[in-house]
């Protein structure tokens, strides 16, 4: 298995010397990728070590059944991601950095072999992250630094639970197996929106099933409450999107384009907080936003939420087949990303 994956890494790895990426980057991209590779260990094997931790065990059993359950209920890839451990002792796998000019909200994008042009750059150092992001920052991009528990190689290696995963809630755990296996069955070069809203599609609709078949009720209402609020939370930010792209889009002097931008993210901060105030959560993203009112914040956020209503419209429209929601979904990626936004996500200019 190793040697089989060794293989393909190789193959990537030339490519990607190839394509204008930078040696630094692409030596970066490949020593964090290996080091990964080579902690893994099954999880069965863990589960049976003896100097195994129980909390250790009891996760991994857990994740052994929701991987199982992704294969049988959910029409996911039956391969074997998610079916070895690796301890790699540190908070996050990745730091992606996510930059836009300081007069837009549409997110920098970079482009890759295989995974085609997306709105952020990963790196498995932090170090490496934040000096490419100060080099962005003197260029005068907004510019946001995000450590990433977990992510996917689209199939192309036996991807692990990683130990920065475990950091998760157990029910954030298993949607998050979801979420990644669910970008080996649809993933679109160039369209880093489209991907991540189905993702997350599947994601949800996994978990909802997931806590219906373990009969727990009321954690099912809490699941279905946070999503509710997050559904607000997005709306709002959505909407102060489109004042900022109209703000953005205006002749008048810069300083005065600064001036009403940072009130415009005062104002954002401070509803969104009376929303979740209301809602009795409290999240870190707002204490950050309100801290560092950034475009780059919102970028990401929209990356991830901009196409998620029109594909759970989707997923309703089948009934919540998901074989057919996954049919009609690989139908759309046979048109153009144009025709695929304007079906099914949310319009950047207007209210």
């Amino acid at each position: 298995m190793i040697l089989t994956d060794l293989r393909t890494w190789l193959i990537l790895m030339l490519a990607l010397s190839q394509s204008g990426c930078g040696v630094l980057y692409v030596a970066q991209a490949a020593r964090g990728q290996w080091q990964v590779m080579a902690a893994r260990r099954p999880i069965s094997d863990v589960i049976a070590d003896p100097q195994a931790s129980p909390e250790l065990v009891h996760r991994l059993e857990q994740v052994r059944a929701a991987r199982a359950f992704a294969t049988h209920d959910l029409d996911l890839p039956d391969n074997k991601s998610y079916t070895t451990y690796a301890d790699i002792n540190r908070d996050y796998v990745v730091w992606n950095v996510v930059a836009t000019p300081e007069f837009s909200v549409e997110p920098r994008q970079w482009c890759f072999p295989i995974a085609g042009c997306v709105a952020y750059r990963g790196y498995f150092s932090e170090q490496r992250a934040r000096k490419f992001a100060a080099h962005l920052e003197r260029n005068g991009d907004d510019v946001l630094v995000e450590g990433v528990p977990a992510y996917s190689t689209l199939g192309k290696f036996a991807d692990p639970v990683l130990s920065t995963m475990l950091g998760y809630g157990a029910d954030e755990l298993v949607g998050t197996i979801f979420h990644e296996l669910a970008h080996q069955v649809v993933y679109l070069p160039g369209d880093t929106a489209f991907n991540e809203a189905f993702a997350v599609t599947v994601e949800q609709e996994g978990l909802a099933r997931w806590l219906a078949r373990q009969h727990r009720p009321q954690d099912a209402a809490l699941f279905e409450q946070r999503l509710a609020v997050r559904s607000a939370v997005v709306a709002v930010v959505m909407r102060y999107r489109v004042l900022l792209t109209r703000l953005y889009g205006e002749t008048i002097p810069d300083h005065a384009k600064r001036a009403r931008k940072r009130e415009i993210f005062a104002q954002l901060a401070a509803e969104i907080a009376a929303l979740e105030l209301a809602a009795g959560v409290h999240s870190r993203w707002v204490r950050d936003l309100a801290a560092d009112p950034n475009n780059a914040r919102l970028a990401t956020l929209a990356t991830y939420y901009d196409c998620v209503p029109g594909l759970q419209h989707l997923l309703e429209l089948q009934q919540h087949d998901l074989a057919k929601f996954y049919q009609r979904v690989r139908e759309a990626a046979r048109a153009t990303k144009l025709e695929r936004h304007a079906e099914f996500c949310s319009p950047k200019g207007a209210l």
